[in-house]
């Protein structure tokens, strides 16, 4: 497993409910695509209402599956403007 993480810092027009829910869907939609064992040993994520972010480890597939589907909502739902999204690796966190 790779250590690559994707934060995304959420605008102040994302209303962090319907966040936090685009987020359970985008796991929801990645156990359909890899079943509900591979998400639970494979995923993880963490949501910081009060930080309007969330962090996304994309160091397997079915974490980069989670990041992509809750990229796509977050534009749907909300607007390509509406948040930014930054890459980090071990090294990038060391530094």
């Amino acid at each position: 497993m790779k250590d690559e993480t994707y934060e995304f810092k959420l605008g102040s027009n994302v209303a962090m409910r319907e966040a936090e829910e685009s987020l359970l869907l985008a796991v929801l939609a990645a156990e359909g695509l890899h079943g509900r064992a591979a998400v639970r040993l494979d995923a993880s994520f963490h949501l910081e209402k009060k930080r309007r972010s969330c962090a996304v480890n994309a160091g397997t597939q079915v974490g980069r599956d989670i990041a992509l589907i809750f990229t796509g909502f977050l534009i749907r739902e909300f607007g390509e403007d509406s948040f930014t999204v930054r890459k980090f690796s071990g090294k990038d966190r060391e530094a």
